[in-house]
C-alpha cells in the first residue's frame, strides 16, 4: 500500500534557478494551443515585446519541486487542484529564483492530501509569482492526521448566461508540444503507459488544460492583457483527450470570476475563480 512521508513536511528545497528566453515563452503559449495570428503570444519581434502567460509560471516552478520521499509510487497520485498568483508579469526572457516545500500532508481516509508550495522570485529578489499544487495520493491515508480544511463550494449561478465564453479545439498532437516544456510524463504520449494508468488512450496534461483556460481567460475577458490576471484556482474534476474541444467560461463574482471548464463529455475544470486587476 501506498504510504505518505510526513517527514518531508515543512522541508524546503535549496534555490533552484530557472533561466529562459522568448523560446521557450513562444514554445508553452504553443503548447497550450496558441495559433498563428496570436503574434503577441509567438512573436519575438511583437511591439513591446512577447507577451508571457500568466501560467508560465508553472514551467518555471516544475523545477522547484520538493522531493515527496523515497518510496512514492507516483501512478497513485492524481493533481486535485492548482493556484498561481501573480506578482508582476514575466518578463520576454530572463532569470527565476525558486524554492519549494511540502506545506502539510492531510489524512482524508481513502487517501492523503498534499499542499505544495513553490514561490518564485525575479534575478533581483522581486517577489514573482507563488503556486500551490493539492495532489491527492491514492491509498495512503488512514495514519491519524489532520482531515485538513474544507473546501468552498465554487458553483456558476444557476441559470445565468455567462459573462464570457471562448472555446478552442485541442490539437490531436497538443500532448506531444505541451510535453516540450518540460512535463515529459510517458501518459500523456505513450499509449502502453496511459493503458496502463487505467485509459484506453493518452490523456491531455492536466496543466495543459489549465493554460488553455488561462489562455481564454487573457483573451476572452482581459483583451489580451496578461499584466491583469493577480489568481487563478482550479479544480481537475475529469480528463480531456487530443481532439477535444475547450470551451472556458466565466460568471462575474464578489472577488473575480468564477470560471468553468467544458468538454464535450462534461465539466474537466471546476470551482475555480480567477481574481483580476
Amino acid at each position: 500500500m501506498p504510504v505518505a512521508d510526513l517527514s518531508v513536511i515543512g522541508k524546503k528545497t535549496e534555490p533552484v534557478v530557472f533561466e529562459y528566453t522568448w523560446k521557450d515563452v513562444a514554445l508553452y503559449a504553443l503548447g497550450v494551443g496558441a495559433p498563428h495570428d496570436e503574434l503577441h503570444f509567438v512573436y519575438e519581434n511583437t511591439p513591446g515585446g512577447i507577451k508571457v502567460l500568466p501560467s508560465f509560471c508553472m514551467v518555471a516552478a516544475r523545477e522547484a519541486f520538493p522531493d515527496l520521499g523515497d518510496q512514492i509510487e507516483w501512478s497513485f497520485f492524481l493533481h486535485g487542484e492548482q493556484t498561481i498568483w501573480l506578482f508582476r508579469p514575466f518578463s520576454p526572457e530572463g532569470k527565476v529564483i525558486q524554492t519549494g516545500e511540502v506545506k502539510h500532508i492531510y489524512d482524508k481516509g481513502k487517501g492523503a492530501v498534499y499542499h505544495i508550495h513553490i514561490t518564485g522570485r525575479t534575478g533581483k529578489g522581486d517577489r514573482l509569482y507563488d503556486a500551490e499544487w493539492v495532489i491527492f495520493y491514492v491509498g495512503a491515508g488512514g495514519f491519524g492526521g489532520d482531515p485538513g480544511p474544507g473546501t468552498e463550494a465554487l458553483d456558476p449561478p444557476t441559470g445565468v448566461k455567462p459573462d464570457f465564453s471562448l472555446s478552442y479545439k485541442v490539437a490531436e498532437n497538443q500532448a506531444v508540444l505541451y510535453r516540450l516544456s518540460g512535463d515529459l510524463n510517458p501518459l500523456h504520449l505513450d499509449p502502453a503507459a496511459a493503458q496502463r494508468g487505467g485509459f484506453d488512450r493518452p490523456i491531455l496534461h492536466g496543466l495543459c488544460t489549465y493554460g488553455f483556460a488561462t489562455r481564454a481567460i487573457v483573451n476572452g475577458l482581459l483583451n489580451g492583457d496578461v499584466t491583469r490576471l493577480k489568481a487563478f484556482k482550479a479544480r481537475f474534476s475529469d480528463v480531456v483527450y487530443p481532439g477535444d474541444t475547450l470551451t472556458t467560461q466565466g460568471w462575474k463574482a464578489d472577488g473575480g470570476y468564477i470560471i468553468e471548464v467544458r468538454t464535450e463529455r462534461g465539466v474537466v475544470i471546476r470551482n475555480a475563480m480567477v481574481t483580476i486587476d
